[in-house]
């Protein structure tokens, strides 16, 4: 999810903490986010609690799609309308519909969410936002712009991480134990000056934008590595990204084991290991418009 590209790179705060690497390293750790968390995104998308099937829907800060293509398949008579700022996420997006036969189900729209003038999305029955209201620099304006949009009786479902996931068990690395939370922490004052309204209280900020919160719910994530090969990728992507932003913080032997973790020659490195999960917890908010 990019709602803007007014935000500086904010490594393990979500998805998009690759900013760093261009659209195209973005895109990888967004795409692999998705594979690996895709049975907890359907779980989410089954569990709103909707009074009639939506037909408009509206995904902002939809990254590559992986909300997009959840809800246009557990709605198939629905259209999407998918709201990003990166062109290049929005071009993958309008392939995939493409290549998947669901074109005519799917409109693309580029924008900055954080501009004063919205684009016209029409009027939704449903609006999506996971993990991308956090990345705004004024989410309570854009809460009540949500709740302007919304047909009455609408809802919004916001969908936040409880941070990046973890993958290494706490003993990991051999030598360097608790390596992957001392590079989280490295990092906490980074995401406090540019992630400002990351954990903030959005069923508090929902009801004031007035929405009736009627329902919230907590996800505990845990991906055994064994599942899928794409968790290795996905570490070896997050921990990238992890090494670049705690660097400055970390001393040189904490990075010299980071190294060897995503050094894929190595036989210790991230993808030769067979103990990696995917640690993290999902917390959605489902609002309506009353």
């Amino acid at each position: 999810m990019t709602p803007s590209h007014r935000h500086t790179p904010h490594p393990c705060g979500s998805p998009d903490h690759h900013r760093e690497h261009g659209d195209g390293g973005q895109a990888e750790i967004l795409d692999l986010d998705a594979e690996v968390l895709a049975e907890h995104i359907a779980s989410i998308t089954a569990w709103l609690p909707l009074k009639a099937v939506p037909r408009r829907i509206v995904d902002l800060g939809c990254g590559t799609g992986a909300g997009t293509f959840a809800l246009l398949e557990r709605f198939p008579g629905a259209h999407v309308t998918a709201v990003d700022a990166s062109a290049g996420h929005l071009r993958l997006l309008d392939e995939r519909a493409s290549a998947r036969g669901l074109r005519d189900r799917v409109r693309t729209v580029r924008a900055d969410l954080d501009i004063s003038r919205w684009p016209e999305v029409g009027t939704p029955d449903l609006v999506w936002a996971s993990a991308s209201m956090h990345h705004l620099a004024d989410p309570v304006r854009a809460l009540a712009r949500v709740h302007e949009l919304l047909a009455p009786g609408g809802l919004f479902a916001v969908v936040e991480l409880d941070g990046f996931p973890r993958f290494l068990p706490p003993g990991a690395p051999e030598g360097r134990p608790g390596l992957e939370e001392r590079a989280h922490r490295a990092t906490e004052g980074l995401h406090a000056a540019h992630v400002p309204h990351r954990g903030a209280d959005w069923a508090r900020m929902l009801a004031a934008a007035g929405f009736t919160v009627e329902a919230e719910r907590t996800i505990t994530v845990s991906i055994d590595g064994s599942r899928s090969q794409a968790v290795g990728r996905y570490a070896r992507r997050g921990l990238q990204g992890l090494r670049g932003a705690a660097a400055p913080a970390l001393p040189p032997e904490d990075l010299a084991a980071l190294d060897e973790l995503l050094d894929d020659r190595s036989p210790r490195g991230i993808l030769h290991r067979d103990d990696l999960a995917v640690r993290t917890e999902r917390t959605v908010w489902a609002a309506r418009r009353t």
